[in-house]
C-alpha cells in the first residue's frame, strides 16, 4: 500500500516525466473530486493526504536511503489538489464542469500549467524549501508552496481574462 501511495498509483513509475504524469493523474481526479466537493472539503483532503504521505515517506526514506525520489509523485498530488481547492473556488454540480462562465476547467488547466512551471523551475522560496528541508516534509512542502502559487496565479489569470472580456464587449 505504501509505494502504491507515494507513487500515486504507479503512475510515478511511468520513465520519462513522472512528476508530470503523475500531475496529470492528480488533475485528472482532482476535477470530478473537486467539482463533487467543493473547494473547502478538497483543501481539507488535500491536508489530510499531505499529513499522511509526509509519514510514508519518511517511512520509505529511511528504509530506502534516498531522498525525494524521483518515483515519489504524491507530492504532486498535494500541490495540484491544493491548486485546484484555490483556483476555481466554486461549488459545482457535474452538470456545470464544462460551462465557460464559472471558468472551472480554464482553471484547472491554468492551475496544472502553472504548477508544473514553479515545480519544475522552483522560483523563490519553492527553490529553497527544495534544497533545505529533509525528510517527508521537504519533499512534500515544495509541492504544497508551489500549488499554492499556481492556484492564486490561475485565479488572477482567470479575473484578467474576465475584466478583458468585459473591457471588450
Amino acid at each position: 500500500m505504501n509505494w502504491f501511495f507515494i507513487t500515486l498509483g504507479y503512475s510515478g513509475l511511468f520513465p520519462k516525466a513522472p512528476g508530470t504524469v503523475g500531475s496529470l493523474v492528480a488533475l485528472i481526479l482532482g476535477i470530478p473530486l473537486s467539482a463533487y466537493l467543493g473547494s473547502q472539503l478538497m483543501f481539507t483532503l488535500t491536508l489530510l493526504i499531505s499529513a499522511i504521505a509526509v509519514k510514508e515517506i519518511n517511512k520509505y526514506e529511511q528504509k530506502s536511503a534516498v531522498h525525494d525520489d524521483k518515483r515519489i509523485v504524491i507530492d504532486e498530488l498535494a500541490g495540484m489538489w491544493l491548486a485546484l481547492s484555490i483556483a476555481p473556488g466554486v461549488m459545482l454540480d457535474f452538470d456545470n464542469i464544462f460551462n465557460y462562465e464559472n471558468g472551472f476547467v480554464i482553471q484547472a488547466i491554468l492551475s496544472f500549467v502553472f504548477f508544473r512551471y514553479f515545480d519544475i523551475k522552483k522560483p523563490s522560496i519553492i527553490g529553497r524549501i527544495d534544497k533545505k528541508m529533509t525528510g517527508g516534509l521537504g519533499v512534500m512542502a515544495d509541492d504544497i508552496v508551489a500549488g499554492f502559487a499556481a492556484g492564486i496565479s490561475s485565479a488572477l489569470v482567470w479575473q484578467i481574462i474576465l475584466k478583458l472580456q468585459q473591457y471588450f464587449s
